[in-house]
């Protein structure tokens, strides 16, 4: 437990998390750039959460050993892993489900209005895929349920360090 709760003041551990979604976005350009699979408004949504445990890992790596710096990124980091978590359920229901319109994929993000990211970067944020298209499937299960497995590890991972940091009162 001593050794799960200390990770999360080592900047290698911040820095781990940074690579991984690092190389989660590389993938995602990947996949949408040369292997030419349209990035539907759900994967957008996905690759934003991603970018959010980015933005956390960041944080976390800036200091620390501050309390309100880990207490910045620990709120960062479960809002996306929980938000992309449910994100790329809803997309794997919409992949799964027979009723043709049971649900419906916008076009265009709903971004905040003060930040327009499709927009401002549409490279990275447009999305002119279709959500109920299974594009790619790798051990038989679909990019959103990948997804899902790697937003609940990244959840998992969350918690633990959270609660281990909880039980040695120090957060």
């Amino acid at each position: 437990m001593t050794f799960i709760a200390n990770l999360a003041f080592k900047r290698s551990s911040w820095l781990v998390l940074a690579l991984s979604t690092f190389c989660l976005e590389i993938a995602a350009l990947f996949f949408q750039y040369q292997m030419d699979l349209a990035p539907c408004i759900m994967c957008i949504y996905q690759r934003t959460a991603i970018l959010g445990i980015f933005i956390a890992s960041i944080i976390g790596l800036s200091n620390p050993e501050n309390i309100i710096v880990r207490i910045i990124a620990y709120l960062t980091w479960s809002i996306s892993a929980i938000w992309g978590y449910f994100i790329a359920a809803e997309h794997i229901d919409m992949q799964t489900n027979t009723d043709p319109f049971a649900f419906t994929c916008d076009i265009i993000p709903n971004f905040p209005s003060f930040m327009p990211l499709h927009e401002w970067i549409p490279s990275f944020f447009a999305a002119p895929g279709d959500c109920g298209e299974i594009q790619w499937q790798f051990l038989n299960l679909s990019m959103p349920t990948w997804m899902q497995v790697i937003f609940a590890i990244y959840s998992i991972v969350f918690i633990s360090v959270f609660i281990a940091n909880l039980s040695k009162k120090r957060i």
